[in-house]
């Protein structure tokens, strides 16, 4: 099953983690110095937050999914989006370890496409995407 995925900047952790727990009347999953994730079930959300990127806003979205029939399906939607598509390949981000492509719509929101194989220590390789270089090439 797919469940959004939406990641926001913000200026202070630990306030947004308050903020947002109360919210959605649950703890985040992931909590770390810089970077909080709750996998919710109701809704169904990747909601993640950090201050490790631009300034405080939204950052990207996207399409999380659970195996690889699903992951094909939606890289498939990317192509026939007629938009250019970064592949990203297997990468580490926000501590993770994914499988991913990226799209941007037509006004340069950045959309990824993925699925988690696991966890990881770091929080993103030097590939890491929104960066300015591989947004650039969603252009």
């Amino acid at each position: 099953m797919k469940r959004l995925h939406v990641s926001i900047n913000v200026t202070d952790v630990a306030n947004s983690v308050a903020f947002y727990s109360t919210l959605f009347d649950a703890e985040p999953t992931v909590l770390k110095d810089d970077y909080a994730k709750w996998m919710l079930d109701d809704p169904r959300v990747n909601f993640a937050i950090t201050t490790r990127e631009r300034a405080p806003g939204h950052d990207h979205f996207g399409i999380q999914v659970e195996d690889q029939q699903e992951l094909a399906e939606v890289f498939e939607r990317l192509k026939k989006a007629e938009r250019p598509v970064v592949d990203q390949g297997d990468t580490t981000c926000c501590y993770a370890n994914s499988t991913k492509r990226w799209i941007s719509d037509p006004d340069g929101v950045a959309w990824e496409a993925f699925m988690t194989h696991g966890d990881a220590t770091d929080y993103a390789d030097q590939t890491y995407v929104p960066s300015p270089e591989l947004r650039a090439a969603l252009k």
